[in-house]
C-alpha cells in the first residue's frame, strides 16, 4: 500500500509526459494540415489539366 501511495505522490516524470502529449497533438495538426494541403493541390492540378484538355479539343 505504502507503494502506490509513494507512486501517486511522484510527480518526477508528470512535465515530461504533459509535453509529449502537446507535441504529440501538435504532430497530428501538422499531419492534418500537409494532408489538406495536399489534396488541394490535386484538386488544382488536376482541374487546370481538364481545362487544358478541354481548350485543346
Amino acid at each position: 500500500m505504502s507503494f502506490l501511495k509513494k507512486l501517486l505522490r511522484d510527480r518526477q516524470g508528470t512535465a515530461a509526459v504533459e509535453l509529449g502529449l502537446i507535441l504529440g497533438l501538435i504532430v497530428i495538426g501538422i499531419f492534418a494540415a500537409v494532408n489538406s494541403l495536399g489534396n488541394e493541390t490535386t484538386n488544382s492540378f488536376n482541374s487546370t489539366a481538364r481545362k487544358v484538355f478541354e481548350a485543346t479539343k
